[in-house]
């Protein structure tokens, strides 16, 4: 059987696990006369050069130490010695040259690593030496297995057509199942066989080879790995022959080509005008021998498919970007105005490749091109004007157009029957212009690559609030409903208390109270209480007055039968931001995790987006702190970079990132960090470890802020802030109580770090960013890195997700492989899986110890979801995308969750995943096809249910976010 290998010496540049390709040390050359030369495993005979040596060393380093700056100078040195060490050792063997086999020089390699004391690199080089060898055998064995294959032509993109090249086939499959337990070559072959006939296209042999292992995936989750990495074999050959390179090319192959790729694909993209011109001025051969070919082994099939479709840039709607290439690219576009901008680069794209953190969809979709629309979310405030209402919905489509998500602060804006002085009548209310902002937002979908998304924000206070909380309804006027916009409840302090006290609540028209809108705190409640008397002496025109009880019952009925509108606390948004002093919190954004000031006709607030995969940093059942505080360093310096690269189509947007430099960056995979740990998310465990991630998370990340402000300079608005006065987001809890009243909040303050330390630093150094930290739904990234989407606890343990890529088998993997080792993992067990909709509460021969730990969402009570996300929300200094799942709602859960959210000191909810006592119809589990598995069940309980089934921002229907 002929070899694939087109290497010298085989290196690790990530886990053995993950490990696809030998490192390339030599290119097939003449070879002069008394040089030395190495022999092939296939009998051929290539040049030794030292150049080659050097890289393959390099990459076995990174893979072990990490890309950081500090790291690289070490490395270089130590490589640069050991490849002397190495070439010397030959040279002084065969001082007239000679042949040298592959075998040997792996051999020194490994020996010269461990006599310089690196123990941990040797390991992982032994370690993988190992998987290669495993991999040859079972090419080896493959060869000699009873696949039938078809006597057939395969006709070629270019019309062309040869016989079926039954060994490339045979290695591609190899390699896609390579490292990944319980996966079989020969199955997914003997599937994809029978499925071929004579002039079948090269593309439909690829599609058969990927359909056969994704059917696959249920019984054996490791399936969609290598399902991901046969859909690679379709996305290399595009790219490649796009950029003529290659026809195509193997795992192994990629080791030579990928270097060429990034070059080819950066040029061929400038000319195009799909990438900026910028890009050329990189080093594009040095970036190139960086990239990690190996890194696309780590993809699950969802995550792969999700960049096929949406993120890698094509022309002409052939992919022309591989994945280490788009790594790099976002990379390089983040990296532009650095002053070392190839380190930088360097270090940005081995971070993004590693899966430890991710930035935003938007970042990742525009970074490098010609239009780096980078930034995630938009908040604006709409003024009560004509001219500045039409301008407000312009600027939601200009804003939309280049992939941002929306939040429209509408509270300004009179109320329905206010006075209009200038025309001498009366107002039609706030909900007419709704429905062009929520028309606005489907005509303008973000960038063409997903919807428009948009969410209006109305204080309690407002007269129109009554008919802003049935916008939603399927029932009534369809032209006072809003069916594609998102909305959400600004709900003041002392309408909750209210609520507590079953006290009535006035409803005022914004143009008769202006002052409110600004207020909050204690002056809120003596102007509002000052209005209140004004209205009941008739001096203020229209109120309303309605038993606070009452209003709330319907917040929550309206909630209950439509998701919308989700409820949000004005006050410890603003109580607890660090940007008092220059302006008001006003509403949150289209997730309802961002919370920055924003100001009509002046300040449209901008946040940059990012998260931190929370899992990657769990190791031997605990938390990494070193590393995280390494992935936060480099995660902050590229959200910071987003600021001064991003393009801004509002100049009132540039404005206010500009002056006040705000990022958010987030966790995701706080259910797989649970798993590893074995901590169910229903345990006090699971609401410490939140506690004690989010304080390293905010102690990590506020350092690095500062450290930039050290380096760069302190954003403009810093003197004055919460920061400037040593008031961090843990100390901000005291403000809130204060201005609330202790009897109205529980939150826990304890902390582990020295922050007082810190709190010195930040004082004496500054920040440079107003706001560092917001945990976003991370719905598309987290598919990305194949991790639980951000503190979401596991919505199903078997089900079929539906987004804009098509449906895909999600099975929990950790699940599963528990079970396999426990002997209970069989096609009984799918069945039962299937029929109790991916709960194993009901399965009897599943002991209670994973019955607890692998509990769904519906499983978790409410307030073990409050709790840990209370404990998150006195480290950040914005707020949390937070889903709520109530199995069994009805109006008394509601209230008691709700209420509890508010005590505790929550700045926002998200999205009211209700599961009614008749769930949807079980599927057929016997018929053995790939989707026979429920759907979802969730819905909210009443006619006009139409909340989605799992995340929202991962439907058909809207993707919005991340």
């Amino acid at each position: 059987m002929q070899s694939t290998e087109n290497s010298s010496v085989n290196v690790p540049t990530t886990t053995p696990s993950s490990l696809g390709a030998d490192a390339s040390l030599a290119s097939v050359a003449s070879t002069a006369p008394g040089q030395l030369r190495v022999i092939k495993r296939n009998g051929t005979l290539v040049p030794y050069t030292d150049d080659k040596i050097s890289i393959a060393v390099t990459k076995a380093f990174l893979a072990v130490e990490g890309g950081t700056a500090a790291a690289s100078s070490r490395i270089h040195e130590t490589v640069e010695n050991l490849t002397g060490q190495i070439s010397a050792t030959f040279k002084r063997r065969m001082p007239s040259g000679g042949t040298i086999h592959i075998e040997e020089i792996q051999d020194q390699v490994e020996l010269t690593l461990m006599r310089a004391g690196e123990h941990k690199v040797a390991r992982d080089y032994v370690l993988y030496r190992a998987e290669r060898a495993k991999l040859r055998a079972d090419k080896e064995k493959l060869s000699q297995s009873s696949v039938a294959y078809p006597d057939i032509s395969v006709v070629n993109a270019d019309g062309s057509s040869a016989p079926l090249d039954i060994l490339r086939l045979q290695t591609v499959v190899t390699e896609a199942c390579s490292g990944l337990k319980d996966v079989n070559a020969e199955a997914i072959l003997k599937e994809a066989m029978r499925n071929l006939y004579e002039g079948v296209s090269a593309d439909d042999v690829n599609t058969s080879l990927v359909i056969s292992a994704r059917t696959l995936v249920e019984k054996e989750p490791n399936y969609t790995y290598a399902t991901a990495r046969l859909l690679l074999d379709k996305l290399r050959a595009e790219a490649l022959n796009f950029l003529n390179i290659a026809p195509q090319a193997t795992m192994a192959e990629m080791e030579h080509y990928y270097p060429q790729a990034l070059s080819a694909y950066i040029q061929r993209g400038v000319e195009l005008e799909l990438l900026a011109p910028g890009l050329l001025a990189f080093d594009l051969d040095t970036l190139g021998k960086a990239l990690i070919p190996e890194r696309d082994s780590q993809f699950a099939y969802l995550g792969l498919q999700t960049l096929y479709d949406r993120y890698f840039i094509h022309s002409n709607d052939i992919r022309i970007e591989l994945p280490q290439v788009f790594f790099m690219r976002v990379a390089m576009g983040l990296a532009e105005k650095e002053e070392a901008k190839n380190e930088r680069a360097i270090e940005f794209y081995r971070l993004l490749s590693s899966f430890d953190y991710m930035s935003s969809t938007p970042t990742l979709f525009n970074a490098g091109t010609l239009r780096p629309q980078l930034s995630s979310c938009y908040l604006t405030t709409i003024p009560d004007d004509l001219h500045g209402i039409y301008g407000a919905v312009q600027d939601n489509a200009m804003l939309s157009k280049w992939a941002g998500g929306l939040g429209n602060d509408w509270t300004p804006v009179r109320s329905l029957g206010a006075y209009i002085k200038g025309t001498n009548g009366k107002s039609q209310g706030v909900v007419p212009f709704l429905k062009v902002a929520n028309d606005t937002a489907v005509a303008v979908n973000q960038g063409g690559k997903r919807k428009g998304a948009v969410c209006a924000y109305l204080e309690t206070w407002h007269l129109d609030i009554e008919e802003f909380l049935e916008l939603r309804k399927n029932t009534g006027d369809d032209r006072r409903r809003t069916h594609d916009m998102n909305t959400a409840n600004w709900v003041p302090d002392l309408f909750m208390k209210r609520v507590f006290e079953d006290k009535d609540w006035t409803l005022f028209t914004p143009n008769t109270v202006p002052d409110l809108h600004d207020l909050f705190g204690q002056p809120f409640e003596e102007r509002y209480c000052h209005y209140e008397k004004e209205a009941s002496l008739g001096k203020i025109k229209p109120f309303k007055k309605v038993r606070a009880l009452d209003l709330w019952r319907k917040m929550l009925g309206m909630l209950f039968e439509t998701g919308h509108p989700w409820i949000t606390f004005k006050d410890p948004c603003n109580l607890r931001s660090p940007q008092q002093h220059t302006g008001v919190v006003h509403s949150s954004n289209l997730c309802t995790e961002i919370t920055l000031n924003t100001k009509a006709n002046e300040e449209i607030a901008v946040c940059n987006l990012g998260s931190v995969n929370l899992a990657q940093h769990v190791e031997d059942g605990q938390l990494n702190q070193q590393k995280l505080e390494q992935t936060i360093n480099t995660a902050v310096r590229m959200l910071d970079n987003v600021i001064d690269i991003n393009y801004y189509s509002v100049e009132s947007a540039r404005t206010s990132n500009m002056r006040h430099r705000p990022v958010g960056l987030g966790i995701m995979g706080f259910q797989d960090a649970l798993y590893k740990m074995r901590i169910p998310y229903s345990s006090d465990a699971a609401v410490e470890f939140a506690d004690r991630s989010m304080e390293a998370v905010s102690y990590f990340a506020i350092g690095a802020s500062s450290a930039l402000a050290e380096e760069r300079g302190q954003y403009s608005t810093f003197d004055g802030s919460l920061w400037s006065k040593g008031i961090l987001p843990i100390d901000s809890i005291q403000l809130l109580a204060q201005n609330r009243g202790e009897q109205f909040i529980e939150q826990d303050r304890s902390i582990t770090f020295d922050w007082d330390t810190l709190r010195a630093r930040v004082q004496a150094k500054g920040m440079r960013n107003s706001n560092v930290m917001a945990i976003a739904p991370t719905a598309t990234i987290a598919n990305i890195t194949g991790v639980s989407q951000s503190i979401e606890p596991t919505y199903q343990n078997l089900y079929v997700k539906s987004n804009l890529s098509g449906e895909f088998t999600v099975v929990n993997s950790y699940l599963v492989h528990e079970l396999k080792d426990r002997g209970l993992w069989d096609s009984v067990m799918v069945n039962d899986l299937k029929y109790y909709e991916g709960s194993v509460l009901k399965i009897d021969r599943i002991p209670d110890e994973l019955k607890l730990l692998y509990a769904t969402a519906f499983e978790v009570e409410p307030r073990w979801i409050v709790d840990a996300a209370s404990r998150r929300q006195k480290w950040i200094d914005q707020a949390q995308s937070l889903n709520l799942y109530i199995a069994g709602a009805n109006g008394k859960k509601l209230d008691i969750t709700y209420r509890m959210a508010w005590y505790r000191g929550l700045k926002t909810t998200y999205y009211l995943r209700a599961l009614s006592a008749t769930t949807t119809e079980k599927s057929t589990i016997d018929r053995g096809t790939l989707n026979a598995v429920a759907s979802g069940s969730t819905a909210n309980l009443g006619a006009a249910a139409d909340v989605p089934q799992a995340c929202s921002l991962d439907d058909p229907d809207c993707e919005a976010c991340q």
